[in-house]
């Protein structure tokens, strides 16, 4: 089994959203702001090279939306998934599974492209789609909270293309049978989000999707102001990072545009960021 970074174009989103009641005194030390308050994001998604099977994890926001909706983002689209796609040797048609680890426009907006004015279509013709049976209703009914980040042009024609599969889901933790690696299931950013725990050899990677976006949000009241259930963020993100200090798991970061893995330690003060590394340092 391989893994490769697939970088789907850096993005802004405002630094006060990105860290709740964490004042920019603080949270400025690690993520500085731009005179909008904005501050630097990545769309790091990851692929999974495991025999004849082809497995990308997220997809981005995609390239279908409007100029005005991505200027609200300063999306930047100096990389994309085809030529992310191209540097690890690969096209979309080589994709066999997608894997959403929830379906936020920026994390699923590139598995479906439009075509012919306001015709969607998948943008990997050969792939299963992958989500789970409660995330799907959850973002297919959003409630007004994420109604903004649910956006049905991205989520609708997966199910219309008949590509959509879903993951079984019989405990909080678990190895799924449909994919090449474990699951954990939190529920704190939004309903059954997935965690992927990627076993290589002797380590452990986790992509991290929003239960840790960046380096920067490693202590433990450091939460989004986008989270539908902080309490339990504290309390997932608490567990997880415990879990990660103590058994060495490299994380994968899939919104920081500085810091692609980090290990993360025990200290006086709770777990802190520990070392940090590129792919080409793992892995070359």
């Amino acid at each position: 089994m391989k893994i490769h970074p697939i970088e789907a174009g850096n993005f802004k989103l405002d630094g006060g959203a990105m860290f709740g009641v964490v004042p920019k005194s603080l949270w400025r030390r690690t993520n500085p702001a731009d005179s909008n308050n904005m501050i630097d994001m990545a769309a790091r998604c990851l692929l999974v090279e495991n025999g004849d099977r082809l497995t990308l994890i997220d997809t981005g926001m995609g390239t279908k939306q409007s100029e005005k909706f991505f200027g609200y983002y300063y999306m930047d689209h100096v990389h994309n998934l085809d030529s992310s796609l191209k540097k690890a040797g690969f096209s979309r048609d080589d994709i066999t599974d997608v894997f959403l680890t929830h379906l936020h426009f920026d994390h699923c907006g590139g598995v479906i492209e439009k075509k012919n004015h306001d015709f969607f279509e998948p943008a990997f013709a050969k792939a299963k789609f992958w989500t789970n049976s409660n995330h799907w209703k959850w973002a297919t009914v959003p409630n007004a909270r994420e109604k903004a980040s649910f956006l049905s042009e991205n989520i609708l024609p997966i199910e219309q293309s008949g590509q959509l599969n879903f993951i079984n889901q019989n405990s909080s933790f678990q190895t799924a049978d449909e994919m090449d690696f474990d699951i954990l299931f939190v529920d704190g950013h939004t309903e059954k989000m997935m965690i992927p725990h990627i076993t290589l050899g002797d380590k452990t990677f986790v992509f991290m999707a929003d239960l840790l976006p960046t380096a920067g949000h490693i202590p433990i009241p450091y939460v989004m102001g986008y989270d539908t259930r902080p309490l339990l963020t504290l309390d997932e993100k608490a567990a997880f990072l415990d879990k990660a200090a103590t058994n060495g798991y490299y994380l994968i970061l899939e919104h920081d545009p500085h810091h692609e893995i980090i290990t993360v330690k025990h200290t006086e003060k709770g777990v802190r960021h520990d070392k940090t590394f590129t792919f080409n340092d793992l892995f070359n």
